[in-house]
Formats: structure tokens, sequence, C-alpha cells
């Protein structure tokens, strides 16, 4: 499930690179050296050709190749394991002792352009 999590609510919206090498080519663009290319996290983990029914929120999805923790390479976040350990432990705990939890209204989210995050979320729990 914390994969699924990841894909849906990557905590962060955008990263933004230069191209170091002329003649790269993305998505049918070439791009040359020194230009900017922007990865919108949503975007990329909600890619039609990579997930199947990627609006569905499926925690039995697999594979779940998301890039909510950076994607593979030098940029992977140093502190994805830890996060994957932390959100598991937290839902584990809370369903072991609320088995029904349900939101009871709309979010209030984190105004950011960078981060993506929500502030308060009320919720009833039944034990």
């Amino acid at each position: 499930a914390v994969e699924e999590i990841v894909r849906m609510s990557s905590p962060v919206i955008h990263f933004r690179r230069t191209v170091t090498s002329d003649g790269v080519r993305l998505g049918g663009h070439e791009f040359s050296e020194g230009d900017k290319v922007v990865l919108f996290y949503a975007s990329a983990n909600r890619d039609e050709t990579v997930f199947v029914d990627p609006e569905c929120f499926d925690v039995t999805r697999e594979p779940n190749p998301h890039v909510g923790f950076g994607g593979p390479g030098p940029h992977f976040c140093l502190g994805a394991h830890l996060a994957r350990r932390q959100v598991g432990a937290m839902f584990r705990e809370l369903l072991s002792r609320f088995p029904e939890v349900r939101s009871t209204a709309e979010p209030d989210r984190l105004r950011s352009n960078f981060v993506n995050g929500i502030k308060h979320l009320p919720c009833s729990l039944t034990a």
C-alpha cells in the first residue's frame, strides 16, 4: 500500500533539471545542452503508458514504477527507505487500532509551489 500512497500523493510537486549534452531525446522532443526540463511527479505517476488505470488507487498494483521518491539514478531520495518504513508502520498501527477510518471533510491542503501535503484531514475512527 505504501508504494501506491506515494504514487498518488508524491511529496514533491516538481523538479527541474538542466540538460548536460546535445541531442537528448525525451517524449519525441530533442533537447540541447543547457536546456531546462521539468518533471511533474503527479503527471509522471499517472502516465497511462506506464500505469493501467492510472487514476485508480490500487494497493495491489504490481509493478509500481512510480517516481515519487525521484526515480532511479543519482537523485533518488536518500530518505525513501525510512519514509517507506514510517508510512507502513503508521498505517499498520492505525488500522490495527481503528479498522474503519473515514474522512469526514475535504482535506486542508498545504499551499506550496514545491511541496505537496495535507495539513489537516478530519476523519472518524471506529474501533
